[in-house]
């Protein structure tokens, strides 16, 4: 089966087919540098961390190329809160988003152009739609005339005499934008300087780009007119892509995008996430709870990357336990292989035939004083050899992913051979002996640690082979059927002693509705 992509554009799922091939020119819409990244930006982040490491998997070489919109109203609005500059407030939250990528282990991109870097690629592209007919300059402003552009709406299925009709109820008319518009829907392309704002010199004055613009700029400029992938949250589908779409391919006469790939939205508790109801969370926040970096990935990659996903702490001690799981299975080969007379150097995660570049290589981040992503010593230091692997799992993996990126079956596939080398390793600690032969083992273990790092999970070793010591995980569901056992029996004084043996082993055990789950402190 080969790997077929859900189009938002064409509204249909499709076999991918790249523009060159062996090679993924893939743009990614990202974030806008004036707070810390929250729970969506996390979503949004892992998914396309591992649509790009897939991509790698399959032998395609990716050029991953991830903006950011560094200056903005909301920027300005954060400068003068805290009597600061534009430039100083995006440089600390660029700072501060490659904090957070690096906990969660999103490798980087190949370059995070900005748009204060692009301001030539900016305004040649308005000059040129401005020759072309599509913009038109009013007092120092320039906006783009949507009629002149036959194809608008083609991405979001909206009809123009739909926007003319809902934008003109919403026209103020001593808004003095609303007066310098030909038109209620079109949108700006350059704005005039206003006081005491960052302006740059333009032919149409000093001022500073729409927010639009900027992303059509990047692509071209860092992709050329064509790419393969262009992907971002759902929210950006309108205005936002529209608008791209319609500012490229006016100039070029190119398709901007052979594929548009939107993330779903995550909710708090079947809730929009915002500041005013109380439940905006940022990365580090849940991070620093502490919550498990990989148990959040994980959490990510259970629900399919179009569906919404509702956070809770039930669905996070959720993927908390699964986790727990799958490391166990990951720090199989650490733990056991010398007992089991593995002879050869254990190496790890990696992918079969992957051309693509390693992260941060080729990265562009001007006055940035990030370091690269921290290479601690971890399982995943060797290639397996692709004999090593156990060719009928790598094939039902590769049948699910290529199922529109199906990341939570791909899951499906990992989780019973952690189950399975969990439950040889704690037979060998108890009995001295596997019932499996140990090269079989080997090739289990080389399977799953592949196919982890395609899906981003890494274990490091001095941080985790402390827990060997604790309660396995075999161990601790055996310990809650005997408080099932005693809590059916209505011995309640038996079932606290367990929860309370296994909150004090470190251990946190949860009773909903739905059952019993639990989470390693």
């Amino acid at each position: 089966m080969t790997l077929t992509i859900y189009n938002t554009l064409t509204r249909h799922q499709e076999p991918f087919e790249t523009v060159e091939p062996g090679k993924v020119k893939m743009y990614y819409c990202g974030v806008t540098v004036y707070d810390y990244c929250h729970l969506g930006h996390a979503r949004a982040c892992i998914i396309w961390d591992v649509v790009r490491r897939y991509l790698q998997f399959l032998g395609y070489e990716v050029t991953y190329i991830q903006n950011f919109t560094d200056i903005d109203d909301k920027i300005l609005n954060r400068a003068r809160q805290e009597n600061s500059s534009m430039e100083a407030v995006a440089e600390r939250y660029i700072q501060a988003y490659f904090e957070d990528m690096t906990r969660l282990n999103v490798k980087e991109a190949d370059a995070y152009p900005r748009a204060t870097h692009t301001m030539n690629g900016i305004q040649r592209l308005i000059f040129e739609l401005e020759q072309k007919g599509y913009a038109y300059p009013a007092d120092g402003d320039v906006y783009y005339a949507v009629k002149q552009f036959p194809e608008y709406g083609k991405l979001s299925g909206r009809k123009l005499e739909d926007l003319q009709a809902g934008a003109s109820g919403r026209v103020d008319a001593e808004d003095p934008e609303g007066r310098k518009k030909q038109e209620p829907f079109d949108f700006a392309l350059w704005k005039a300087a206003k006081p005491g704002e960052p302006a740059w010199e333009s032919p149409w004055g000093a001022g500073r780009p729409g927010w639009h613009i900027e992303c059509s700029a990047m692509v071209r400029d860092r992709l050329g007119d064509t790419i393969d992938i262009h992907a971002g949250g759902a929210d950006l589908i309108f205005p936002h892509h529209e608008n791209e779409i319609a500012q490229s391919e006016a100039v070029t006469g190119k398709s901007l995008s052979h594929y548009w790939m939107h993330n779903g939205m995550v909710k708090v508790n079947g809730e929009k996430m915002s500041k005013s109801l109380g439940n905006f969370i940022t990365i580090r926040e849940l991070l620093d709870r502490p919550t498990d970096p990989m148990a959040v990935r994980l959490f990510v990659l259970q629900a399919h990357y179009r569906k919404p996903i509702d956070f809770t702490d039930e669905a996070i001690a959720a993927a908390t336990n699964g986790w727990h799981t799958l490391r166990e299975g990951l720090l199989f080969g650490h733990q056991y292989g010398e007992q089991l007379g593995w002879n050869e150097e254990i190496g790890g995660q990696g992918g079969q035939g992957g051309q693509g570049g390693q992260g941060g290589q080729g990265g562009q981040r001007s006055n940035s004083s990030h370091q690269p992503l921290a290479t601690h010593p971890t399982l995943n230091s060797r290639l397996p050899t692709p004999d090593s692997l156990i060719p009928e799992v790598v094939q039902r993996f590769k049948e699910a992913v290529n199922d529109d990126f199906n990341f939570p079956n791909g899951l499906a596939v990992l989780q019973p051979l952690a189950k399975e080398l969990a439950r040889e390793g704690n037979l060998l600690v108890h009995q001295g002996k596997t019932e499996t032969p140990p090269k079989e083992l080997q090739r289990q273990w080389h399977t799953l640690v592949t196919l982890a790092e395609v899906l981003g999970f890494t274990v490091t070793i001095e941080a985790e082979t402390t827990t060997h010591d604790g309660l396995s995980d075999p161990e601790i569901e055996a310990m809650l059927e005997q408080r099932q056992a005693a809590r059916k029996a209505k011995n309640f004084a038996e079932s606290d002693r367990i929860r309370d043996e296994l909150q004090a082993r470190g251990i946190t055990v949860i009773d909903s509705r739905d059952g019993t789950r639990w989470h390693r402190n």
